[in-house]
């Protein structure tokens, strides 16, 4: 870990301004990777004004029977946080200009949180079900399919090439600049 924070030091996220106030986020799992006892992982990345503000990458609680349920669950963790989110900018006098959206890349996902035909075979998750369809029915939430090439949050889930991963990480908005840290401390203590 020590390692690994001292090869990114210099890494950082740009924060720009943005005129149009817009939460949204990329939702992604991979299934049934964990060999020991077949857990997938669901991992989301959440962006306010087109600056990353939120990620997450962690083990579902049990194993999903079709890729579909895992990436299912995946959406409702990210539905979840970005509700959250979108309360807390309200608070803050935050205005959002539209609400907030999903991408996912899974197209059962994203059917299933449209189409209240399906309930009947994914009874086993229907509470996750019914708290996005309920949003997405409300107008309060839309959930957009995305294609595997445009998945933001794959660098989460697996290991990448290297020209990929270079791809991901420009887009999300990863910089590398000199320590700003460690030139502070240089100056702080040569003057003390």
């Amino acid at each position: 870990m020590l390692r690994y924070l001292k090869g990114t030091i210099t890494h950082g996220i740009s924060l720009t301004l943005s005129v149009n106030p817009h939460l949204f986020g990329y939702s992604d799992t991979d299934w049934g990777t964990d060999p020991d006892n077949r857990h997938s992982t669901s991992v989301y990345l959440i962006f306010f004004r087109n600056c990353p503000i939120s990620w997450s990458t962690r083990k579902q609680h049990l194993v999903a029977r079709s890729s579909t349920e895992a990436e299912y669950r995946a959406l409702a963790s990210v539905t979840s946080k970005l509700i959250w989110i979108r309360t807390l900018l309200h608070e803050l006098g935050i205005k959002m200009s539209k609400h907030p959206s999903i991408y996912c890349d899974n197209f059962g996902a994203t059917q299933l949180s449209q189409n209240p035909g399906m309930h009947s075979r994914m009874k086993h998750i229907a509470i996750d079900l019914h708290f996005v369809r309920d949003l997405v029915k409300k107008g309060a939430l839309d959930v957009f399919h995305v294609s595997t090439h445009d998945q933001l949050a794959d660098f989460l889930t697996k290991p990448l090439s290297r020209t990929k991963f270079q791809t991901i990480v420009n887009k999300i908005g990863l910089i590398i600049s000199p320590p700003i840290l460690r030139e502070r401390v240089k100056d702080y203590l040569q003057h003390k």
